[in-house]
């Protein structure tokens, strides 16, 4: 375990592979009457309660700062709550898999973000890779989802403000991480601060009454907390070994999962341009890598 906590390729396949598991769990909710707003709810309550008992069996605590607690809300809004919420809201339409596609732009998108923010410079290897990225992305998104199933605009945009959403928090957490403090803190506060503010627009938007679904899917339950606590636990310490940009490629770990869970396990079906667009974002996820290695 020790030379997985330490090792950044290793963080990335296990970090991107639990998050992929969140897709066909949200499907499942979803499918049983869950709103997407209360799914992300239990997400972020699930394993901001189970990593807080982690941390308090430590002997450790949380130290509630200014600039903690402005990390932790402004975290748990743009990393968590917005795109865990439109990612819930989008898979019904558009299925598991393609929703799970959109996690492979995240990379690029947050290596564009690097670039304006000039929290490091272009090389011309960097910018093919966001072109290859993008053209992927426009094949990807001409689909519209499953085949045969063919979703509104509307939703092939909810389902790109993902991983802008992802990309955004990438840059965030790398520029504001407050010193001195552990991941495993980080994710207990910013979830806790997501659980909150979810909970807020739940019931003033549903009122309780929109728990009440939840029964019927225990086991699912279960097992997203379950995998939501292990995956943000990595997630952090990911943060902080790997940096933004190689963090954000767990989009393409869990791109992969998702989709083949869709199509096994859900019996999802996609176009052939779906897949080729799916492998083009890839290629470009690859080149910005490589251009990130070449320029450190």
């Amino acid at each position: 375990m020790k030379f997985l906590w330490d090792c950044a390729l290793g963080l990335l396949v296990v970090t991107g592979g639990l998050l992929g598991l969140t897709l066909p769990f949200g499907k499942l909710a979803t499918a049983a009457g869950v709103p997407a707003m209360v799914w992300a709810f239990v997400i972020s309550l699930g394993a901001g309660g189970v990593l807080l008992c982690v941390l308090l069996l430590r002997g450790q605590r949380i130290q509630f700062t200014a600039h903690k607690l402005r990390y932790f809300f402004i975290t748990a809004a743009v990393s968590y709550a917005v795109p865990n919420l439109l990612m819930f809201s989008a898979i019904p339409h558009l299925g598991a898999g393609y929703t799970g596609i959109m996690f492979t732009l995240s990379p690029v998108i947050t290596l564009v973000f690097s670039i304006l923010l000039r929290v490091r410079r272009p090389n011309m290897l960097g910018i093919v890779g966001i072109a290859v990225g993008f053209v992927g992305a426009v094949m990807v998104a001409a689909t519209r989802g499953e085949a045969g199933q063919p979703a509104d605009f509307f939703w092939v945009a909810m389902g790109l403000l993902i991983p802008v959403s992802l990309a955004a928090g990438n840059i965030y957490r790398t520029v504001d991480w407050p010193e001195g403090t552990g991941p495993i803190e980080l994710a207990v506060g910013s979830h806790l601060a997501s659980a909150t503010l979810l909970l807020v627009g739940i019931l003033a938007l549903f009122g309780v009454k929109a728990f009440a679904p939840l029964g019927g899917v225990p086991l699912v339950v279960l097992a997203q907390v379950a995998s939501a606590s292990a995956m943000f636990a990595f997630f952090f310490r990911l943060q902080a070994v790997g940096g933004p940009v190689y963090l954000s490629q767990i989009g393409y770990v869990a791109a992969a999962v998702g989709l083949f869970a869709g199509t096994i396990f859900l019996g999802e079906h996609y176009q052939l341009l779906t897949w080729v667009g799916a492998i083009i974002i890839t290629a470009g996820v690859f080149i910005t890598t490589k251009a990130q290695s070449r320029k450190a």
